[in-house]
């Protein structure tokens, strides 16, 4: 019966990840949303498989991470069912790991605030741009997303009140988890930072791993 099941499952993620599994990624790594990338296949796949599907792909890539930037710990790797046929012709499916994963190494970190050198007055997108510049495509912010939808919603549709349509609609189409992520400081996370800092609703950190900085950016309270 276990094995009936597990067939089953091998059959279904199979069919799955030949008729959307593929374009998902591709759609995912162009950086559409779950919204968008639900609207382009042309297979009927469920939204909730959509997002783990594009959630997994952005932690394969690096997008975002789930353990603090240079904590040295290794990010996954793959695993996905592999179909085999015997001498016989008979198909089989099994689950096979791909390693993938990425050693980053552990950063011991300059801590500082934004604002604290002198330049409070500075524009924040002005200052994430030049970082994002001299670091290059190792820079993340963390981001407090799953923690605020399960313990605190109001204050999450606080922030989310701010954003443009298409900014929410990126946030809220990935399934977070409960824990503070860590997201690639794209130009699309800059913007979205950048709205949140200048409506009194950033509390976040950015890690700049070519110069070694932990920066802790905290909007002003605002009423």
């Amino acid at each position: 019966m276990a094995e009936q099941e597990y067939f089953r499952n091998a059959l279904s993620d199979f069919t799955y990840e030949a008729a959307s599994g593929g374009a998902i990624r591709h759609l995912a790594d162009l950086g559409y949303t779950v919204k968008q990338i639900s609207g382009q296949l042309s297979f009927p796949t469920p939204f909730a498989r959509v997002q783990k599907t594009v959630w997994q792909r952005l932690l394969e890539t690096g997008v975002l991470l789930t353990e603090e930037p240079g904590s040295g710990k290794k990010r996954g790797g793959k695993a996905g069912y592999v179909m085999e046929r015997d001498r016989y012709g008979r198909t089989s499916f099994r689950l096979a790991a791909k390693d993938g994963g990425e050693e980053t190494g552990a950063v011991c970190w300059k801590e500082r605030r934004f604002g604290e050198d002198g330049g409070s007055g500075r524009d924040l997108a002005v200052y994430l741009d030049g970082k994002c510049r001299e670091n290059g495509g190792e820079v993340y912010i963390s981001c407090r997303f799953g923690i605020l939808s399960r313990r605190e919603p109001e204050a999450l549709e606080a922030v989310l009140a701010v954003l443009n349509e298409r900014q929410r609609e990126y946030i809220t189409g990935l399934p977070w988890e409960e824990k503070v992520c860590y997201h690639r400081l794209d130009q699309r996370m800059q913007e979205i930072a950048v709205k949140l800092y200048h409506a009194g609703k950033l509390r976040e950190t950015c890690y700049f791993r070519k110069t070694g900085e932990k920066v802790h950016v905290v909007s002003q309270i605002r009423a």
